[in-house]
């Protein structure tokens, strides 16, 4: 589908307004090939933390769209992110989800490759006499960038360097990985999950402050007094932003912004047994700061197309159809730091974001309810109004009331330039 191909009788342009999006992005098969093609393949795209490769020959598969790629370690402490497909019969030449290992080996035909990709032995090479130079077929490397201990692997060559793509969002990345509480940040593990919905609905949720009161009614009656009471946040003063290139930042609790500002402020009665714990091994500034840092911070950083900082842990989309999609929500710990803070940590992400939590389920199944109600109608669109007339230029890019559907719009003025560029 090119830009003057037409979905419901309107072209590509036409189904990005500012202030709408045509139900078609979500049931469409023909725009979801395209996007593959024009969004995954064509930008920055998130594959994972440096914690989850921490050592030579640590390894993490994964998706950019629907390509299979594994980001490595090598022995020179270089990041690599390759397409995880034997250059020989295609086969997948690692199937581990994380792992470590010395080198990769097709289990078809054997073809052996080294941490960096190059192929180092095939199995009986003189059956292809001087037709097989070894250097002509390494796995295939894609570019890859870092910042914040996030690495991101792109198939464009010649796309502009991460740093200029993040742009503002840098500073809110820089704030996010103060959760460690002065120790390096770490995940810790992940849930993972798939809803039978478009990947852009999601994509939606991250930035989307106005269904929290009324969609996680039953996670609110599940905390304190006093965790309510900051979780309503709807009509306070937050703010969400649009930073440019997709990318957006919801503000829910602005006094939790910086974690390492106000470490004098009174620790909420709900972390009062965790900072006891911890006196009796950390001076009371480091208790301060860790027990600051365990809360999360009080934001939500959507960074385009497939990963979010999401107050304590990260939310990474793969799109898998036009009508499924897979999440992963890794949990953030602190990598070297106390038991007793982790461990709190842990019991907050179940809280919320486990397979019994009070949060997450509810999530999909509002998600479940809007790929299926996208399905009525034949020519209808998706409102995307809400805090427009609000809404007023920073010098980051455009910001209106934390209900808004800012970083939604952020999110479709980046799809629509790469689905027409």
């Amino acid at each position: 589908m090119t830009s003057q191909a037409t979905s419901k009788g309107h072209t590509l342009a036409d189904l990005v307004q500012h202030d709408r999006v045509h139900t078609s992005l979500y049931t469409d098969p023909a725009i979801f090939e395209t996007e593959m093609d024009k969004v995954f393949a064509n930008t920055w795209v998130w594959v994972a933390h440096t914690s989850e490769i921490p050592e030579a020959g640590s390894y993490k598969t994964g998706y950019i769209g629907r390509q299979p790629v594994v980001t490595v370690r090598d022995r020179k402490q270089q990041v690599h992110v390759l397409l995880n497909r034997c250059r020989h019969r295609a086969a997948t030449v690692c199937e581990g989800h994380k792992g470590k290992t010395n080198s990769f080996v097709c289990p078809y035909h054997g073809w052996s490759y080294s941490l960096d990709g190059a192929l180092r032995g095939v199995p009986s090479p003189e059956s292809y006499g001087d037709l097989l130079d070894k250097a002509d077929y390494p796995l295939v490397k894609l570019r890859v960038e870092e910042y914040a201990g996030m690495i991101f692997a792109t198939f464009k060559d010649d796309i502009e360097p991460l740093v200029d793509f993040l742009g503002p969002a840098k500073k809110w990345m820089d704030l996010f990985m103060k959760q460690g509480g002065g120790f390096p940040v770490k995940v810790g593990g992940e849930h993972r999950f798939r809803f039978p919905g478009n990947w852009k609905i999601q994509l939606e949720n991250t930035t989307d402050a106005y269904h929290f009161p009324l969609v996680h009614k039953s996670f609110l009656s599940s905390v304190d007094k006093q965790t309510e009471e900051m979780l309503d946040f709807v009509e306070g003063p937050g703010f969400v932003e649009d930073l440019g290139n997709g990318h957006s930042v919801m503000v829910m609790i602005p006094d939790l912004v910086d974690l390492e500002a106000n470490l004098d402020a009174p620790i909420p009665e709900r972390f009062a047994a965790l900072a006891e714990e911890l006196r009796a091994d950390y001076p009371e500034d480091q208790v301060r700061r860790i027990v600051r840092a365990v809360g999360g911070s009080g934001f939500n950083l959507n960074i385009f197309p497939n990963i979010a900082c999401s107050m304590a842990f990260f939310r990474v989309l793969r799109p898998v159809s036009v009508t499924e999609t897979e999440i992963h929500h890794a949990v953030i710990t602190m990598d070297g730091g106390p038991e007793a803070g982790n461990r709190a940590r842990l019991r907050m992400h179940e809280h919320f974001q486990g397979p019994m939590g009070f949060g997450t389920p509810d999530d999909s199944e509002a998600w479940e309810r809007v790929q299926k109600g996208s399905n009525a109608g034949t020519d209808q669109w998706i409102l995307l109004n809400r805090g427009l007339a609000k809404e007023q230029e920073t010098a980051d890019g455009r910001r209106s009331d934390v209900s808004a559907e800012t970083g939604m719009r952020a999110a479709y003025r980046q799809w629509k330039k790469l689905m027409t560029a």
